[in-house]
C-alpha cells in the first residue's frame, strides 16, 4: 500500500503531486526546486546555492519518511543550463561522499519558478 509523505521541513508541492510516495520499501521523491520551505521563494545566489538548497529539501523529505542519503539509489537531475554541470557536482557530490547513487543529468528549456535546477530522487531501504 502507497503510503504519502509530506513534510513542513521541505517546500509543499506547486502542484497536484505529493512530495513524496513510499510504496514496498521505495521512496520516489518528486523533484525538488531550490525553493526555501519556510519563504516559498526560490533561494538567492547562483547553482551552488540554488543545488544545496534542493539537497536540503530531499534530505528533510529522506528523514520525515526514515530515510537517509545512503538510501539514496538514482537521481535525477534537470539544469537549465549544462555549464552548471561543474558547480553542481561539486554541491551534489558532497551529500554522496561515498557510493553515490546512479544518476543521469539533463539540460531542460525550463524549470518551474525560473530555478536552475531540479532533482528528483529515488530510496530504497
Amino acid at each position: 500500500m502507497k503510503k504519502i509523505i509530506q513534510t513542513n521541513e521541505a517546500p509543499a508541492a506547486i502542484g497536484p503531486y505529493s512530495q513524496a510516495v513510499e510504496i514496498n520499501g521505495t521512496l520516489y521523491i518528486s523533484g525538488q526546486v531550490p525553493v526555501h520551505p519556510e519563504t516559498g521563494k526560490v533561494v538567492e545566489g547562483g547553482i551552488t546555492e540554488q543545488t544545496t538548497q534542493v539537497m536540503k529539501n530531499i534530505g528533510a523529505i529522506l528523514k520525515a519518511a526514515g530515510y537517509a542519503y545512503a538510501d539514496v539509489v538514482k537521481s535525477t537531475c534537470l539544469l537549465s543550463t549544462m555549464d552548471d554541470f561543474k558547480a553542481m557536482n561539486v554541491v551534489y557530490g558532497s551529500y554522496y561522499p561515498e557510493n553515490p547513487p546512479a544518476r543521469a543529468a539533463f539540460a531542460v528549456k525550463g524549470l518551474p519558478l525560473g530555478a536552475l535546477i531540479e532533482i528528483e530522487t529515488i530510496a530504497v531501504k
